[in-house]
Parts: structure tokens; C-alpha cells; sequence
């Protein structure tokens, strides 16, 4: 058995987590964690990891030269590589929307990225 000691990221707390796993790393338990989030964290965390990704793509046409953009959910940690290097490559033109999708499905992850900003 192997125990990983992580922080837990869900909430303000911060919990140190201590995630048990078995020989074939699958988790037998958490311990640590003040809720049912740092739990599922731990579990996630140790198993699939994945995050959310912010950057900014071009805009051309507009007052602004960039857009901030995020993915509209968490994506596999294997893929921010993949999902940074169509970003760069992204380019929209004005005007954008709060929440337009600029990249749909990014990197195969059925996950789009979304601008978090209006620019006109």
C-alpha cells in the first residue's frame, strides 16, 4: 500500500490529505479531509487528475489585441500541452462575447474553451 500526501484545493481550508492506494493504485481510502470535496478531490486527484486552463487567444479587428479565454471545464492534466497549442494557434475577430465558444471540443476532450471577457 502507498499513501499520498496532497492539499486538498476544493475550498478555502486547505485539508492535508492522505490518500491510501492499493498495489494496482486504486484508492482505498482518504483521510483528512473536513468534507465530502476533499474526498472526492483526494480520489480524483490521484486517479485522473484535471484542471481547469486559462490563457488568452488573438483577436483581430478589435479594441483589444486579446481576449482572456478558459476551458468550461476541467480537462485531463495529459492534455493542457494539446489544449495550450491549439490555443496559441486560436485567433477570433471581434466583436466576442462573455462566454462565445473559441475553441469547440478542445483537444478532443468534449470539453470548448470559452473567451471570460467581452471584447469589441
Amino acid at each position: 500500500m502507498a499513501v499520498i500526501e496532497l492539499t486538498c484545493i476544493s475550498c478555502p481550508l486547505g485539508c492535508p490529505l492522505k490518500v491510501e492506494t492499493d498495489e494496482n493504485g486504486q484508492v482505498v481510502g482518504v483521510t483528512g479531509n473536513t468534507c465530502k470535496r476533499g474526498e472526492i478531490y483526494g480520489r480524483k486527484e490521484v486517479t485522473a487528475p484535471e484542471r481547469t486552463v486559462t490563457s488568452t487567444v488573438k483577436v483581430e479587428g478589435g479594441e483589444g489585441v486579446l481576449v482572456p479565454v478558459r476551458t468550461r471545464g476541467d480537462i485531463p492534466k495529459g492534455k493542457i500541452w494539446e489544449c495550450m497549442a491549439a490555443i496559441r494557434q486560436a485567433k477570433v475577430k471581434a466583436p466576442v462575447k462573455l462566454g462565445d465558444v473559441v475553441i469547440p471540443n478542445v483537444a478532443g476532450t468534449g470539453v470548448d474553451v470559452v473567451a471570460s471577457k467581452t471584447v469589441l
